[in-house]
């Protein structure tokens, strides 16, 4: 088993020139046709915030919630095992035409949850100390504060320098298996956190 692991990842290099000359590099690093759309959704979670309007707050913060959460648990316990036992080539082509969606998706869902849900907790009260849900606020601030920086600090760098990667003439293939590691790693880490956030936001839900 050692030795074909050792064969495997000495192929790397090989595998990743192999696709370069298949495929090219024939993709965009960022998939400028959705930038409207995340235009629209910003502009639409200034104005909620500004018009300090209940509703669209709201519903803002259940949308951006559930898909952060829907995104990192089906990353980091379904696609993150499935690429895992991708030979490199396939990871390499399944990364150019995905890593390039997450880049616009998660900074969208994580602003529209983080913003949306802090201007909530203003306007219903719940940051004063004397809350009955101030402490599992406080929780939930301090776990979506971890899982903020582990996708912004450490899968965006991670998706980018992939993107970025796989655009050169001669792509490294141990370069690549290095940081799709670090990305699936991550999305589990940040997908079982998520339960403790469900948790979290149900109590207050129902307090």
């Amino acid at each position: 088993m050692a030795d074909l692991v050792k064969q495997a990842i000495e192929d790397i290099p090989n595998q990743a020139g192999t696709l370069q000359k298949e495929n090219g590099s024939d993709f965009k690093i960022v998939p400028v046709k959705a930038l409207p759309i995340v235009a629209a959704v910003i502009i639409g979670l200034i104005v909620s915030i500004a018009g300090n309007w209940h509703w669209p707050l709201d519903f803002y913060h259940v949308v951006g919630g559930g898909l952060w959460t829907g995104i990192d648990l089906f990353v980091g316990f379904v696609v993150g095992p499935i690429i895992g036992r991708m030979s490199v080539p396939a990871r390499m082509e399944f990364s150019s035409r995905f890593m390039p969606k997450m880049l616009l998706i998660m900074p969208t869902v994580v602003t529209m949850t983080l913003g949306s849900g802090f201007q909530l907790a203003r306007k219903l009260g719940d940051l004063n100390s004397g809350a009955s849900t101030h402490g599992w606020l406080v929780a939930s601030f301090v776990v979506v504060a971890v899982m903020t920086v582990i996708a912004l600090g450490v899968l965006e760098p991670a998706n980018i320098a992939v993107l970025f990667e796989l655009k050169k003439e001669h792509p490294d293939g141990m370069v690549i298996g290095r940081l799709m590691r670090r990305f699936i790693y991550t999305a589990g880490i940040t997908g079982a956190m998520q339960v403790a956030t469900l948790v979290i936001m149900t109590k207050v839900a129902t307090s």
